[in-house]
């Protein structure tokens, strides 16, 4: 999963970290300059204390920048107020960056106490610019005569986006509607906060994590997750194996266990997270969320939050991701209902006249895989130890683009499992910094990502700043025995958030609301999930998959089995994702702002789609931070339009005979070098010379021949 800026003014999305300043208040690292190898964050002298007064400060800058370009005497121009505008908040990007990117990955309640204190006051600042009377009337000047300026296309988008950036936060609004909006975006702010606190510490709850003493419980459990159980109960205090909702912690024991109830309480743990009528519950917020956000919505004339949402989106509205998603679901569901029939006969084998139940398809789908394709997915874990991939992630890389990849040691990090990497380009240039942060800790939210802490951009003096990116994870950590091994469907996330990565590294924009990542929702995952068609092709495995104890290479006979069963168990995985993604429209096409029962209107919202009992929608309501949080609201959907793209872009590799035909890689690379500066739709059918097919991504699901 990756967060996606929509604009260098969204204050609250903001990841990027601009360092160039020498600052005053040299007694907060914040404040001076960053004296640091390659310009990175100084994350280890950055204390607790340092974060209030550095907002306070980066806020206070940044509205005297924002001022000068109000004040200034000389007639609006698009140097003047379009790039001045893109280049102010430096130090805010800096504080704003590493901030919001350690409260994700490493955060504590200090730092959710600073959150809910900062996040509407962000908000307010965002909303002081976009609705500044005096600087939209600069922008509209600006905008206004943009056929006589001779504007480049790169200089044309910027105008454009930041026209309609302000537009569509509000400079058209009465006084009386600008005021209620600000109301509404703080209030926005702080409850999206708190929905993604909450699912943390429902996370990690005492009365969520599940104690077993007796062995014989684990009938069926592999070593290495009992050993990691095990471990994890040792630093509780307790004797025994401690399980919890978190992802590493439970799926070992659906896929593997044969203690039915254990699975059971374990997957019922995980999806009733936020639902528990406690201190953590998030249905009032959702409640809360939806209204806001329809009120948002009909303020800009529109009838539905989706369709206000999705106007810069490739779908553009609601009306044209229903259709789609339509067109995708039938199959989907046909094939799971296929699957649950063959799974339920495995059942009936075990405990005749029992229903398949959704703890007991992970369990049942290993079983039917075994019989299949004799596969035994702790089979392959040794051949995924966590550095062998990366590795090969980085060859792959450097097949495609010529990038290299240099460890660097001594470098300021926030936790000491996080490793840096210098990223260079094959002439030596520096395309920019990586950080990985792979392992799960108590402050980390579920889940993995990609950020831009510091975005690429060239400055007024021509200085191409290359960016600071970090890939983060929640993979096994090692144990006393065994390093990280990883899973097939880990190795797959490895492969997506790294293709998150090199969209942001390989950027090559001038200004930072067009740079890397700052694209629409819907084409922000084709390079990730592009990336991941290659981590199946024998020859990517070659670079990756080695015996961690032998050195000895995955054998040809067991890399078959896997491309062989990659079609298996597809209905269940795409229903349970476009199961969310119906659910997430449903709550966004939404007309008035009624209260609504959460758990009933879920349940309603799944019936409708004719959702079977066995499998449970990817994300329940009140867990769901991609909608909640992380800013994928009405676009959920994302995923699987970005899937159709990119089945169809490595369709144009295999259409060569090469999957690393150094000609279609080179216009890969181009269409992910230019970032936001171009329309997406147009950037896609310049790579590709036409719209995407979607029989690509139907055929590599098994769905149709």
């Amino acid at each position: 999963m990756k967060i996606n800026s929509i604009h260098h003014f969204t204050i609250l999305c903001l990841m990027a970290v601009s360092i160039m300043a020498c600052h005053k208040h040299s007694a907060n690292p914040f404040l001076t300059a960053q004296d640091t190898p390659y310009g990175v964050p100084a994350f280890d002298k950055y204390q607790l204390a340092d974060y209030e007064p550095a907002f306070d400060e980066a806020i206070r800058q940044y509205n005297e920048e924002v001022n000068a370009i109000v004040r200034n005497a000389d007639a609006p121009t698009f140097e003047n107020t379009i790039v001045a505008l893109d280049r102010c908040g430096e130090l805010l990007d800096l504080v704003s960056g590493v901030f919001f990117n350690v409260l994700e990955a490493d955060g504590n309640e200090q730092m959710d106490s600073i959150a809910n204190m900062v996040a509407p006051r962000l908000s307010e600042l965002s909303d002081g610019v976009y609705m500044n009377d005096s600087l939209f009337a600069r922008v509209q000047s600006v905008y206004n005569s943009k056929d006589e300026l001779n504007l480049n296309p790169e200089q044309m988008r910027l105008l454009t986006e930041t026209y309609k950036s302000f537009v569509n936060n509000g400079a058209l609004l009465s006084a009386e509607q600008k005021k209620r909006l600000m109301q509404i975006n703080q209030e926005l702010s702080v409850l999206s906060l708190k929905f993604g606190q909450n699912v943390v510490a429902e996370t990690n709850a005492e009365e969520a994590q599940i104690l077993i003493t007796d062995e014989a419980q684990l009938l069926g459990l592999p070593e290495s997750a009992k050993a990691a159980a095990k471990e994890e109960a040792a630093a509780a205090g307790k004797q025994g194996w401690l399980f919890s909702p978190k992802r590493t912690s439970f799926t070992p024991v659906l896929q593997y266990c044969a203690n039915r109830d254990l699975r059971r309480q374990l997957l019922m743990a995980y999806t009733t997270r936020g639902n528990h009528d406690n201190a953590n519950d998030n249905k009032a917020l959702i409640n809360q969320t939806i209204h806001l956000r329809i009120e948002k919505a009909k303020m800009f004339g529109f009838d539905t939050p989706a369709d206000y949402i999705l106007q810069d989106c490739m779908a553009h509205n609601a009306a044209t991701v229903d259709a789609f998603l339509q067109s995708v679901w039938a199959p989907s569901l046909a094939a799971a209902k296929r699957e649950a029939a063959a799974l339920q006969e495995l059942l009936n084998q075990d405990l005749p006249g029992e229903k398949l139940m959704p703890w007991d398809w992970w369990y049942y789908a290993e079983q039917l895989r075994k019989q299949q394709y004799d596969l035994n997915e702790e089979e392959l874990k040794p051949y995924f130890e966590l550095n062998n991939v990366r590795h090969g992630v980085f060859q792959l890389a450097h097949t495609l683009y010529g990038l290299n990849f240099e460890k660097l040691s001594d470098m300021p990090v926030y936790n000491p499992d996080v490793e840096v990497f210098k990223v260079t380009d094959a002439d030596n240039a520096l395309v920019g910094i990586l950080y990985t942060d792979y392992f799960p800790r108590a402050g980390k939210r579920p889940g993995a990502w990609m950020n831009d802490i510091c975005h690429q951009y060239i400055d007024a003096d021509g200085v191409d700043h290359r960016p600071v990116i970090i890939n983060v994870g929640n993979f096994n950590k090692p144990t006393a025995g065994n390093p990280s091994l990883l899973s097939m469907d880990d190795v797959e996330t490895m492969f997506h958030e790294f293709g998150h990565a090199l969209h942001g590294l390989m950027s090559k924009a001038t200004y930072k609301s067009l740079a890397g990542t700052n694209v629409p929702r819907d084409f922000v995952e084709l390079p990730s999930q592009f990336m991941e068609n290659y981590c199946y092709e024998p020859a990517v495995m070659a670079t990756y998959a080695f015996h961690y104890q032998t050195g000895e290479v995955m054998p040809d006979s067991l890399i078959q089995k896997i491309n062989a069963a990659k079609k298996f168990n597809q209905g269940f995985v795409e229903t349970e994702l476009l199961s969310a993604s119906i659910l997430d429209m449903d709550y966004h096409e939404l007309t008035t702002m009624d209260s609504i029962d959460v758990n009933a209107f879920e349940a309603s919202s799944l019936a409708k789609m004719n959702m079977i009992d066995e499998i449970i929608v990817r994300y329940r309501s009140t867990f769901y931070n991609h909608i909640f949080t992380t800013g994928y609201e009405a676009g959920y959907y994302s995923y699987t339009w970005a899937a159709v793209l990119d089945a169809d872009a490595f369709a144009a590799f295999r259409e060569t005979g090469d999957i690393f035909n150094p000609e279609v890689a080179k216009r890969f690379r181009h269409m992910l070098e230019q970032g936001g500066t171009r329309d997406a739709a147009d950037l896609y059918h310049e790579f590709r010379g036409k719209e995407a097919d979607p029989a690509h991504h139907l055929r590599r699901k098994g769905f149709i021949d």
